[in-house]
């Protein structure tokens, strides 16, 4: 028999386990979306490869549309760039294609931009943090020889309201990535901003960059891989 104190401590601890429950079911938030949405994507590259011969330990561009619209060759000419940016992907659709973006190719570079699409769907720092140390964990183990450097979630008008939670993915990759010597944190967020606030970088949907943005992002990020 409980005591009436150990009944309500029993009480108090599963109204705690609850709550505790509940928030780790808000970690994950979401349901994916369906990645066979970028499946005409995915085969445009897997045609192109058929005609076309890619060098091994090039430097790898992946993630969502703010890679697919960067023309990364042109930016930097000198340098053996694939770029397997494809639509509004997520972490969870860089999962599901992991193999046909990423592996393949044996990069000896990985530039990663994903995350934007996430939070702007609702996921929280928590469930964009964990997907991103899930990548890192499947990258070390079938790349172990590969760095992985992260380019910071952007900032942008249409999807200044997320901003917030942005900053802290940010900060909790850049954090990790500072213990590991085969991770990267390059911050190209900053250029984009102006007194605060996303300035003139964007096209008309006010999420994606312009030219200008673009070359923001480039001159931050040529001195960096300039000796790789």
């Amino acid at each position: 028999m409980f005591s009436p104190r150990q009944l309500v401590l029993s009480c108090v601890l599963s109204a705690a386990s609850l709550v505790s429950g509940v928030a780790a079911a808000n970690v994950s938030e979401l349901p994916d979306l369906d990645p066979l949405r970028f499946a005409n994507e995915i085969m445009a590259f897997q045609e192109w490869e058929v005609k076309n011969t890619l060098p091994e330990g090039g430097i790898l561009f992946v993630g969502s549309s703010s890679i697919r619209m960067w023309p990364t060759a042109v930016a930097f000419p000198d340098k053996v760039v694939i770029n397997r940016g494809f639509g509004g992907a997520e972490f969870p659709d860089i999962f599901y294609y992991y193999e046909r973006v990423i592996t393949k190719y044996a990069p000896a570079k990985i530039l990663l931009y994903v995350g934007d699409n996430d939070v702007s769907r609702g996921k929280s720092a928590d469930a964009v943090f964990a997907d991103y140390l899930k990548l890192v964990e499947w990258i070390q183990r079938d790349l172990p020889g590969v760095e992985l450097h992260f380019i910071s979630v952007k900032p942008s008008p249409a999807r200044w309201q997320y901003w917030p939670v942005m900053v802290e993915v940010n900060r909790r990759v850049a954090a990790h990535a500072a213990n590991d010597p085969k991770l990267g944190y390059i911050d190209l967020a900053s250029s984009l901003l102006v007194d605060g606030e996303p300035g003139p970088y964007y096209i008309f949907d006010g999420i994606h960059l312009n030219a200008a943005g673009y070359e923001g992002w480039r001159q931050v990020l040529a001195p960096i891989i300039a000796d790789w």
